[in-house]
């Protein structure tokens, strides 16, 4: 599959560019955003800033939008419910998670009516029944096959039920290998940890459908029709490496858990197309927000590598006044002080530390040498686009 974003060679190539030159929006340009919803839709209970709004916008320019999560616990009408209840517009239609990618997994290869012991929740239990599968909760009540995804309610009897029957030989699908997952207490053990009791009791190791595995985002494709999606996440480690590995192209928010560092210092197999503040970025043209490697200049910012070292330089003097402020969980820039003008007011939409942050990626990432991440992080907060953690999320 081709990267939505690199024109092949030839006609089909030619036909791209002209689209992409026509275009003026990322919602113009992909047909359908796979996107991730813990830090980009929503923290917990909370919508993440201006997410209803720019998802609503997005569906107005034409852009269909699938709800793509790692976590098994909930099934889809109660994901849509969620949505709904913070503002944002969801059908159960649109939502995928990583335990109907398990199930299909299994479904391709095991004949209808077939018993699966599940180790997880309600979530394993309904994507099984759509897929023909029975769904039984003991070894012995003769399953052919073992799932396993995340729940709170997973405790050492479900974990001693899966043991025995993934030590019989059983064929073993994890919905996902996240270590952690977050709660609004902080991060707590995930579906990862659960999984490793159960290959240290048994010396084998599982099949995984989530992200960053290519099952979860072929799934995600099947159910949206999508032709050119866009993967939409927070990560740099399941959303973007997924998007990557599906030969897709993603775009990376600033509202999770990845910071400024993280993405200069990212190797290949980690690095997005683009990188925006917030999901406003689906409102932004492609070149606004776009990462190429050797591209060293953006805006007014210029970039090189010295010696392994990072410099960051603006040809405006008057930059550092206008560009003072770290961007903050919901994307934008927030003041250092209480008073003095207001950075969000001389650069509304963030594009000057984007820039900046781009101009970052092109350097470090087409160096050939490495690169002093000591000096990244200097370089980024002299630009004054180092970001403040809000949340251990």
């Amino acid at each position: 599959m081709l990267r939505a974003g690199i024109p092949a060679r030839g006609v089909g190539g030619l036909r791209w560019a002209a689209r992409m030159a026509s275009v003026q929006l990322l919602s113009q340009l992909y047909d359908v955003a796979l996107l991730d919803l813990d830090g980009v839709v929503y923290v917990g209970a909370h919508p993440v800033r201006h997410a209803p709004q720019a998802l609503q916008a997005a569906r107005r320019d034409g852009m269909r939008l699938a709800f793509v999560t790692n976590n098994a616990s909930r099934p889809p009408e109660r994901v849509a419910t969620h949505l709904t209840d913070i503002g944002v517009e969801a059908s159960p239609a649109e939502v995928v998670t990583s335990a109907q990618a398990a199930a299909r997994m299994l479904a391709e290869r095991l004949p209808d009516g077939s018993k699966v012991l599940v180790v997880g929740g309600e979530g394993l239990e309904v994507a099984l029944r759509e897929r023909d599968l029975v769904p039984v909760a003991s070894a012995d009540d003769g399953p052919v096959a073992v799932v396993q995804g995340f729940s709170p309610h997973v405790d050492w009897r479900m974990l001693a039920e899966g043991t025995y029957a993934v030590a019989a030989g059983l064929l073993w699908v994890a919905t996902n290998l996240d270590p952690v997952v977050p709660t609004d207490r902080g991060r707590a053990p995930g579906n990862g940890t659960l999984v490793h009791a159960i290959r240290t009791a048994t010396g084998r190791e599982p099949l995984a459908a989530g992200k960053p595995e290519p099952p979860m985002h072929r799934e995600a494709m099947l159910r949206s029709n999508a032709t050119r999606p866009l993967v939409v996440g927070d990560r740099l480690d399941t959303d973007v490496e997924g998007a990557n590995a599906a030969g897709v192209d993603s775009l990376l928010v600033l509202t999770g858990v990845t910071d400024p560092d993280e993405l200069v210092l990212a190797p290949p197999r980690l690095r997005p197309t683009y990188v925006g503040h917030d999901l406003r970025a689906l409102h932004h043209p492609p070149q606004r927000l776009m990462l190429r490697a050797g591209e060293t200049r953006a805006g007014q910012w210029e970039a090189v590598v010295r010696d392994g070292t990072l410099r960051l330089d603006r040809g405006d003097a008057a930059a550092p006044a206008a560009t003072a402020g770290t961007l903050g969980r919901s994307g934008e820039v927030e003041s250092e002080s209480g008073g003095g003008a207001d950075p969000a007011a001389l650069d509304p939409d963030g594009q000057d530390a984007l820039d900046a942050l781009r101009a970052a990626c092109g350097a470090v990432w087409a160096a050939d040498q490495e690169v002093d991440p000591a000096s990244v992080h200097q370089a980024l907060e002299s630009a004054r686009i180092a970001r403040r953690r809000a949340s251990s999320y």
